[in-house]
């Protein structure tokens, strides 16, 4: 069964140069553009894509506040947030609206097409360069108020979770670890369902918002 995306972007041209790259992948199926938020909110409610990528700067409702209201619905399609390195802003306010990953807009075709895998399969990802900023961003902040819930993980389990928040994958997460990445999943999909988050995407937000590890530090107790 094909992956099936929404492009959203008000740009036509920028539309139909992702629409070319993807029509030509095997598995993957544009079904639908919008050209604003609004437009690209009601689309993806009408035809529950599996993948929304999303523009930042676009009129009407722009892409942070759309990816907030699809992401609130039951079932809702996961959204890559497109971004340069100029809208840094916007990086932590899309996470927060529950983006699923980010990539830049000039990033190559294929970083596309695994980035819309990817978080088609309910995994998170993120460009390099935007992580970089992204975690750059903590640095001088006050920790947000201890979430209770992190009382609740095991020492393994927050072990596993300052190294999500270092963005390390699951295999090398298992590495560092010296244990299966089928023991990795297990920790991963404890820590998301005790701490009540979405993806690793939220993980990472909650880590460096709590103060359970900030910028520069290792991953491990």
């Amino acid at each position: 069964m094909s992956i099936q995306v929404l492009l959203a972007d008000d740009q036509r041209l920028v539309r139909a140069g992702f629409r070319m790259i993807l029509s030509s992948e095997p598995g993957i199926e544009v079904v639908a553009e919008a050209e604003d938020g609004a437009e690209a909110i009601e689309l993806s409610r009408e035809l529950r894509p599996d993948v929304v990528l999303m523009d930042v700067r676009m009129p009407r409702v722009n892409g942070l506040e759309a990816t907030r209201e699809i992401v609130s619905d039951e079932d809702s399609p996961r959204v890559l947030v497109l971004t340069t390195f100029d809208l840094d802003e916007y990086v932590y306010g899309a996470l927060q609206a529950g983006a699923s990953g980010f990539l830049l807009k000039d990033a190559p075709e294929d970083q596309l097409v695994a980035a819309i895998r990817v978080v088609s399969d309910g995994g998170s990802l993120f460009a390099p360069s935007v992580t970089r900023r992204l975690i750059e961003s903590f640095a001088g902040r006050a920790p947000a108020e201890r979430p209770a819930a992190l009382d609740e993980l095991t020492a393994r389990e927050a072990e596993v979770l300052r190294l999500i928040a270092r963005g390390l994958s699951n295999a090398e997460i298992a590495e560092t670890l010296v244990v299966t990445e089928h023991t990795v999943k297990s920790h991963v999909a404890h820590v998301l369902m005790k701490l009540g988050l979405r993806d690793r995407v939220q993980a990472v937000v909650l880590a460096y918002e709590s103060g359970l590890i900030r910028p520069g530090e290792g991953g491990t107790p």
